[in-house]
């Protein structure tokens, strides 16, 4: 017995189940897991209007279903050296320094793969946006640094302006 324990209002475990939160309600003990036979039936019964809790989704889990519009098919080596075919949203392919991401079916979910592993890398890369021209040269690391920070804030400046003429596309 601690010193503080009434604070807890009778906290006790479960004798069925072993749930550690139960709590003494005379001789009976109520247990706060829904599925032992000690649960009160206040806790064991639904909201009305509320599904039952098992069936719901989180609202962010993709159903499966997902289909892409421009479908592009990828072909992967992974670490394993496992060979695999992924179908992908042409549209959402961006290079991201040494990889390439991509929003892939059933799921819909982007999923990011190292470019020196795909094996239609060409081909993949021609759906990719390009953020400069091919006989471009890239913008320095300080014009990076100006049209990431002004991107980001969405804010504009003369210096951004001049940049952003130089790079349509960043």
């Amino acid at each position: 017995m601690g010193l503080f324990d009434f604070l807890k209002g009778g906290a006790v475990q479960c004798p069925l189940c072993g749930a550690p939160n139960a709590r003494k309600a005379g001789d009976r003990v109520i247990c706060p897991n829904p599925l032992c036979r000690n649960a009160s039936e206040q806790q064991a019964t639904p909201r009305e209007g509320a599904p039952p809790a098992s069936t719901q989704k989180p609202a962010n889990v993709p159903q499966g279903r997902w289909r892409p519009e421009r479908p592009l098919t990828i072909r992967y080596r992974n670490f394993q050296n496992v060979d695999q075919t992924y179908t992908a949203e042409a549209d959402s392919c961006r290079r991201v320094k040494n990889h390439i991401s991509v929003e892939v079916a059933p799921t819909g979910r982007r999923i990011t793969l190292r470019r020196d592993r795909i094996a239609n890398l060409a081909e993949v890369e021609a759906h990719c946006a390009q953020r400069v021209a091919p006989d471009q040269a890239w913008p320095t690391p300080r014009e990076r640094q100006v049209l990431n920070y002004h991107k980001k804030h969405k804010t504009t400046s003369p210096l951004y302006e001049r940049i952003r003429a130089k790079y349509p596309n960043w």
